[in-house]
């Protein structure tokens, strides 16, 4: 159930009136500040704002009338009183945290609203582990609502994961409490041409009244792009460029431009409102994907709100984007995203609306934190056995399992290699000449091996590949178990050794994310739930990531949020090129392509 202090306007209205009438008294009034107003998009000096039930009783010029002897009085100190901060689309696996603790991480930062998507986590458990994600997402003392996921796997025909979810499953879950929409409709070829399943899938969320989220991949703005959006998903996160943000709004989507660990797409498309004045209505701020250190380090949503500030959009309208648009597209305008009567009592004080220093937050009516500090504790969920042993691997993997054998009698190939981005989710399908020695393709220059390392039905299958721009140097390996979406285990290296290694580590732990060099282990990140997740506390986490993010460095790679980029190598529904269990994908053809080209 949902976290008990919060009643819904149906059981608390009578006393919301009888409050801001003054008949009752509030339990909190804040006074002293300024009222930033998301619905007319001012400043109000002096506005005072008065507490009930964990909602917003009277928001006006004077709220002594509400004031009783048992009433907390907060003295903002001229300070301005923003509504708290919504992500519109997140992932929460991607921080490797449970809900508890990735709420935990977030609320000193201003979040008090997350919608999010765990597509990860139903990858690998189904919709078994959806509920468990959903479950605890429910007793936080913050509002934490889930889309259910849409593609499981992201592209079918094209890999293979450890459980599907097909309409009957979206089916179930929109009956339950917590479910605001569908999960980012991936799949947008299958939208595009037409397939049963992922329409029924549509189908069901908008027979539901819910929101469908969008995730159309491709520059291509086209007829394709347009049959996407008569799709029915409502938003989308996948833009990169202003013509994107643009073209998303004139479909009546909501453009979501995404600041995460390793996405830097606010920029390029804010302009869309700054220079082209675009109605700001139209857009929203999100991050899409946060690991545990830029969390604990440098923010959440208050970090996407400050960039796009840093960016020259005005503040309030920067700050609408991450409250009252969020709000509105999900059909909760009248439930939170502002400091307005009956709304969820979710408001942050802060000294600077450039700067957002986070300086008291409240959530459903309570303090949770002050100064950086968390005030509260978030409820774990009891985790059980089947969520904590999903790492199979079949046998111990050797050396020979990460051979790349050449075409008898050749000294070099022409071969497709995976081109990595710096800040983008997008590839680049390179084609380079490679040198064989001993009839084996090995890792040169800046080019190391890749492989997937099937990990949820033990069959012990190994698929070899190639991939450029991380910049590794001597003997090294990483292994992940994160790996989008299917989720089976990504091993980079440049050495044959020390990939098998790194993965018959991950075996013995459970999952997580290890880097090795020169035969030892650097680092070691254990994600025991799901091999996505852990339930340790963020700071404990962050600084296991910390050290990963050395040690890839000390093997060379000096690309920002290079460990984002290594976890979305198998990600099959972006372009250019990926891999998978069954081999390399061309994204822009949507079908298998060959490693070596010239075989003859």
């Amino acid at each position: 159930m949902e976290h008990q202090s919060l009643k819904t306007w149906a059981e608390c209205g009578a006393t919301l009136v009888a409050v801001a009438s003054g008949r009752l008294a509030a339990d909190t009034v804040i006074r002293g500040g300024r009222l930033v107003n998301v619905h007319t998009r001012e400043v109000i000096d002096g506005w005072q704002v008065a507490i009930s039930e964990g909602r917003f009783a009277y928001v006006g010029p004077d709220a002594t009338h509400c004031i009783g002897p048992d009433t907390e009085v907060i003295e903002a100190g001229g300070r301005y009183l923003i509504p708290g901060l919504c992500d519109g689309h997140m992932h929460i696996e991607s921080g490797m945290l449970t809900p508890a603790e990735f709420a935990a991480a977030v609320i000193p930062h201003g979040t008090t609203t997350m919608f999010t998507d765990p597509h990860e986590i139903a990858n690998v458990l189904g919709l078994e582990g959806v509920r468990l994600m959903h479950d605890e997402a429910l007793i936080q003392p913050i509002s934490i609502y889930t889309q259910m996921p849409s593609c499981a796997p992201s592209a079918p025909g094209l890999e293979t994961t450890g459980y599907e979810i097909g309409p009957e499953d979206v089916a179930e879950a929109m009956s339950w409490p917590g479910i605001i929409g569908l999960g980012e409709m991936m799949n947008f070829p299958g939208v595009v041409s037409g397939s049963q399943q992922m329409l029924a899938e549509i189908a069901e969320v908008q027979k539901a009244g819910k929101t469908v989220g969008g995730h159309y991949a491709s520059p291509d703005l086209g007829p394709s792009f347009h049959a996407y959006a008569a799709g029915g998903p409502a938003d989308d996160h996948e833009g990169t460029c202003e013509a994107d943000a643009i073209a998303r709004v004139r479909q009546g989507m909501r453009s979501m431009m995404r600041l995460g660990s390793a996405w830097y797409d606010v920029e390029t498309q804010i302009t869309a409102v700054t220079e082209k004045g675009l109605d700001p209505r139209g857009f929203i701020l999100c991050t899409d994907d946060c690991h545990s250190g830029t969390l604990v380090n440098d923010g959440h949503m208050n970090r996407v709100l400050r960039h796009a500030i840093a960016c020259g959009c005005d503040p309030l309208v920067a700050l609408q984007m991450a409250t009252i648009n969020t709000a509105t597209h999900f059909g909760l305008e009248r439930e939170l995203g502002s400091i307005a009567p009956g709304r969820r009592a979710d408001v942050i004080l802060t000294s600077d609306l450039s700067e957002l220093p986070i300086e008291h937050v409240i959530a459903k009516g309570q303090t949770v934190a002050r100064d950086g500090k968390i005030a509260v504790t978030c409820p774990h969920l009891d985790w059980p056995a089947k969520a904590r042993q999903t790492v199979r691997l079949g046998k111990t993997l050797e050396a020979a399992d990460f051979e790349i054998r050449a075409p008898e009698g050749r000294s070099d190939v022409t071969a497709n290699v995976i081109g990595v981005v710096e800040n983008q989710a997008p590839t680049k399908a390179l084609k380079r000449r490679i040198h064989v020695e001993q009839g084996l393709i090995s890792a040169q220059g800046d080019i190391a091996q890749i492989a997937l390392v099937e990990r949820h039905r033990a069959t012990g299958h190994v698929e070899n590949a190639l991939v450029e721009g991380f910049g590794y140097q001597g003997q090294m390996a990483m292994a992940s178990t994160v790996a989008h979406d299917s989720h089976h285990m990504i091993v980079i290296g440049t050495s044959r050794d020390l990939m098998a290694s790194a993965a018959n580590r991950l075996g013995e732990v459970g999952g997580g994310v290890t880097v090795w060099k020169d035969g030892e282990e650097l680092a070691l990140v254990e994600l025991p739930i799901a091999g996505l997740m852990s339930d340790s506390p963020a700071a404990e986490v962050a600084a296991k990531a910390d050290q990963m993010v050395a040690a890839m460095q000390a093997c060379g790679c000096t690309l920002n949020n290079a460990y984002m980029q290594h976890s979305l190598l198998a990600l099959v529904v972006i372009p250019e090129l990926r891999i998978c269990d069954l081999g390399l994908v061309d994204v822009t053809k949507f079908e298998m392509t060959k490693l070596i080209e010239d075989t003859e």
